[in-house]
Parts: C-alpha cells; structure tokens; sequence
C-alpha cells in the first residue's frame, strides 16, 4: 500500500458544531444551516475570548469578486483580530474559489477566516485545500432521523444543565420534528419557562395543539385499536384546520416503525441505530407489536398507501381517504 501523501497526512478528521476550535481557517460543511450558524458563532466567541474587539466581516460566496479575501483578511488600520465569514460558499464564484486556494497556505494566524459550504460539488479545488492544510472542518450534517432528533433535544437540554425524560424528548420529537428551527427553539422555551424534569406532560401542555402531535396521536389511537377515538380525534384535527396529508405523514411513519422493528423479531433484533430510530421508538413498537399479526401489518400499511395518493390528488375527497385508512388501521389491530 502507498505511503500517504504529505497534503493527505494533514488532513483533519470532521468535528461537530460544539466541538469547534480556533485556526487561521476552519471549514464549516454540510446542509444543516441551523448548525451551521452555531458553529460560526461558537468560532467567534472563541476568538472574542482571546480579543475583545475583534472584527466579525461576512463575504457572500455568490457576489465574490477577486481580492475580497485579502482586503477583509488584512489587519485593521487599529490592528484588531479579524473573523472572516465567507457563506454560501456551495455558490462560490471562480475568484473565491482561486483566493482561498492562494491563501490557505499564507493564512494570517492573527485572523480566522471560516468557509460555509453547505454541500455539492461546487469549489471542490477550494474544499480539498482547505482540508490538505490540516484545518479544522466542522461537519453540520442534516439531522432527519428520529434517533438523531431525540439526540439532538437531549443534547439541548444537557447544554442547559437541565432534564428532560423520554417521554418528553418523544413528545417534543413528535410535535416539532420536522423542523430542527422549531425544536431548538421550543427546547429554549422549556428551559426558561418550566423547573424540574421537563415530562411528556409538560411538552403537552406548550405544543399539543401542534398538527403533527395531533397527527401522532390520532396514529397511536389506531395503531392501539381504539377505531372510536382514532376517529374523534381525526374529525377535531381537521375541524380544526389540519391537512390530511400530514396526518396521513404520521400514520405512514407509524407503521413503517412497526414494520421495521417486525421485521427483525425473527433475526435476533437489530439495535436502534441500525433501524435509524431512537432507542424509546423501538421499544414502544416491541410493546405495540404484541397486537399485530404480519396480515393486519400489511393490509394497514396498504390502506395508508392507498390514502396517501388519494389526499396528493387521487382521489375525490381526502378527508374520507384519510379517515378510511384511520378505520381499517383500528380494525386490522389483532387480525
């Protein structure tokens, strides 16, 4: 095997956005624009740490011209510390592209300069410099598993030295999943506005109101058999102004989960990171499972692909789609 090169040898392994670390440039990469933002934040604090007055100075990637960089990355006429931001850098023009190449390794140690790429291949010859010279790269991956939301949360409220249960971390998942904005922001609100362990309860109390709860909650009625209250709550998410295609969402999801946890009962069990959920996700659908037959899986999770498409154009009248699929969940419960 080939001895590494002298530009592969230095290159840094990925860090998380919490785990970031001055240098003359750090690279920031990945979709998740909420992270992404952080772990500017946290670059800048860092350096505001060392020097009080330093300069915070943003360039656009898109409406870079050639010598921007050097202009912003030259001391100041009072010599303070400089933090260079470039964002958008998936946009980069050819100049910024051929000015971070050219200044990677002359880089002032007096100044960070922090590249945002939130993902492609565009400024490749840009990416693969700034990774030979050994700086530090911060991964902001996309967070849309369930497991890596309910860390998230976790996470969150770990950073706010307060607790948070797992019925809790599911409630919040369940309510504010689809928008990892929302979820920082409502795991911000929990922490100022309540004390002690934050409970499923206490979650529902702030967002049980939300679609996507009710949605989840009208998915654990049918999956449970319970066709009556299934069906109740149906009917007051939807007099209420809910969308059937969201609560056709929750009911897919659902019962993918059953059907995956299933599918492994006879293969020895698979962990939760394997099934791309979170540990509490895979023990309710164990407990929820002891209702299912494979034949009642099945004709639930064709009933939900059959509303699917009718509430995406299908068919005449979702709000029947829907509730057809929400009757024949229930009743395939014990088949």
């Amino acid at each position: 095997m080939p001895a590494p090169t002298r530009s592969s040898a230095r290159s840094s392994a990925a860090t998380a956005w919490d785990d970031v670390r001055l240098a003359p440039v750090v690279l920031v990469q990945g979709p998740e624009s909420l992270l992404a933002e952080r772990a500017v934040d946290a670059v800048v604090d860092l350096a505001r740490e060392r020097d009080a007055d330093v300069e915070k100075v943003e360039l656009e990637a898109a409406t870079y011209q050639a010598g921007m960089l050097t202009v912003a990355a030259s001391p100041s006429l009072f010599g303070e510390a400089k933090v260079v931001v470039v964002t958008g850098a998936e946009g980069a023009t050819d100049a910024l592209v051929s000015d971070v190449v050219d200044y990677v390794p002359v880089a002032d140690p007096a100044t960070t300069v922090v590249v945002v790429h939130g993902g492609g291949v565009r400024g490749k010859r840009m990416l693969d410099a700034i990774r030979a010279s050994g700086a530090p790269v911060v991964a902001v991956e996309a967070i849309k598993k369930d497991s890596d939301k309910s860390a998230f949360v976790t996470a969150e409220f770990r950073r706010a030295r307060r607790r948070i249960d797992a019925g809790g971390v599911r409630a919040l998942v369940e309510a504010l999943g689809t928008d990892l904005r929302e979820l920082a922001a409502a795991c911000s609100q929990l922490v100022t506005d309540t004390d002690g362990t934050v409970t499923e309860q206490v979650v529902d109390r702030y967002y049980g109101g939300r679609v996507e709860a009710t949605g989840f909650r009208v998915a654990d009625a049918a999956v449970a058999g319970h066709a009556g209250e299934a069906v109740a709550l149906l009917r007051h998410a939807l007099a209420t102004g809910a969308d059937p295609v969201p609560l056709v969402a929750a009911l897919a999801m659902k019962l993918r989960a059953l059907a995956k946890v299933g599918a492994m009962r006879g293969r020895g069990g698979a962990s939760a990171k394997e099934l791309g959920m979170a540990p509490w996700q895979v023990d309710r659908a164990r407990r929820e499972l002891a209702g299912w037959t494979p034949e009642g899986l099945a004709a639930a999770i064709t009933a939900v692909a059959q509303a699917d498409a009718e509430v995406k154009g299908a068919g005449r009248d979702p709000v029947f789609a829907v509730e057809r699929a929400v009757l024949t969940i229930a009743r395939s419960h014990g088949r």
